[in-house]
């Protein structure tokens, strides 16, 4: 249940945030010692954290694939990749 509450905030966390909390949740996991209630929170945790990584890691990377195209347009429109293609 924590977890649906705490998806809002989750939005508002940038990469390295999400990134740094589910590092220390990964290593509490492993460090073991904990009830097997607590150890299914984490690991419920560690999804959404990897959920909010991977959102902005799409993010990143249509946000380049968009420049490139960009690029890769202006680059055909004034005829530079046409000089590549005849030699």
């Amino acid at each position: 249940m924590a977890t649906k509450t705490a998806q809002p905030a989750d939005e508002a966390l940038g990469y390295e945030q999400a990134r740094d909390e589910l590092i220390d949740v990964v290593r509490r996991l492993e460090a073991g010692g904990t009830s097997l209630e607590e150890s299914l929170a984490l690991w419920e945790r560690g999804e959404e954290l990897a959920k909010v990584c991977r959102r902005w890691l799409d993010g990143a990377r249509a946000r380049l694939d968009a420049a490139l195209a960009e690029e890769t347009g202006e680059a055909e429109g004034t005829g530079e990749t046409e000089d590549a293609d005849e030699e």
